[in-house]
């Protein structure tokens, strides 16, 4: 578990190191303190065991680059992690099954903040019931289409958050180069990038086509979320969903 944490810190650390180097991102030092002391907070005690230096610009007013060191405070939950004791009236289970039943609560807990947090249940804006029940049957719907996808990633040793999945296929991007031809007229030539090894084990693992046909009114990002739904849902179920979406909004 505190493996689990310092990667989480460090993955955020990361992601503010990497918006100092990006154009139109806040890189005021008093803004980026204040982002590390919120870090900190949501840390679950792991941010003591960081040092973190901020680099300043001649102004001394903008941040340029941040570092960090890790060194775990010794009788802490990184050297001294502890361990569980587990009570049961399941005597046949052996250690194995009953921590792995124990765990499932975690799963259950990440489907409640993935509900409102990734799959976007709160807040809820509408004001008549009917449309209210129908934004919930919709992230729910989404959801279970969500751990669809998860779950056969894992199948293929993929085991990732939804946030997670959307931050790497993010990274693909369609380029559309334009050309003038000789009789005045415009062409225009779509192409996709080419996947990176992350997104293309993705790709292989729901057996979808790295670099798909689009269309001009839709992103490639929406393309490509739409081919991962409908590779894992069956293509009736699949229909009957967008009819049943279609049903919760307007009727």
């Amino acid at each position: 578990m505190a493996k689990r944490f310092c990667e989480g810190f460090e993955a955020a650390l990361g992601a503010i190191t990497d918006g100092l180097s990006r154009p139109r991102t806040e890189k005021r030092i008093t803004k980026i303190w204040e982002r590390i002391g919120r870090l900190k907070e949501k840390s679950h005690g792991i941010g003591q065991h960081y040092h973190i230096e901020l680099q300043a610009d001649a102004s001394g007013t903008l941040a340029t680059a941040l570092t960090w060191t890790k060194t775990a405070i010794e009788g802490s939950l990184v050297t001294h992690p502890g361990v569980y004791c587990l009570r049961s009236n399941e005597t046949a289970w052996d250690a194995e099954k009953l921590w792995r039943t124990y765990i499932m609560l975690t799963d259950l807990e990440a489907v409640f903040r993935s509900l409102k947090s990734e799959l976007g249940l709160r807040p809820v804006f509408h004001s008549k019931e009917e449309r209210t029940d129908g934004h919930l049957f919709i992230t729910v719907l989404a959801y279970q289409f969500v751990q669809i996808i998860r779950r056969r990633l894992k199948e293929s040793g993929i085991d990732l958050s939804w946030n997670s999945i959307r931050r790497i296929m993010a990274g693909q991007c369609r380029v559309t180069a334009s050309f003038r031809r000789a009789d005045g007229r415009a062409l225009h030539v779509r192409k996709a990038t080419r996947a990176e090894p992350e997104q293309l084990a993705i790709y292989r693992a729901l057996k979808l086509d790295s670099a798909p046909e689009v269309c001009a009114r839709r992103s490639y990002n929406q393309l490509t979320m739409a081919a991962i739904f409908q590779s894992v849902v069956p293509h009736g179920f699949f229909s009957l969903c967008i009819i049943l979406i279609i049903n919760a909004i307007y009727f």
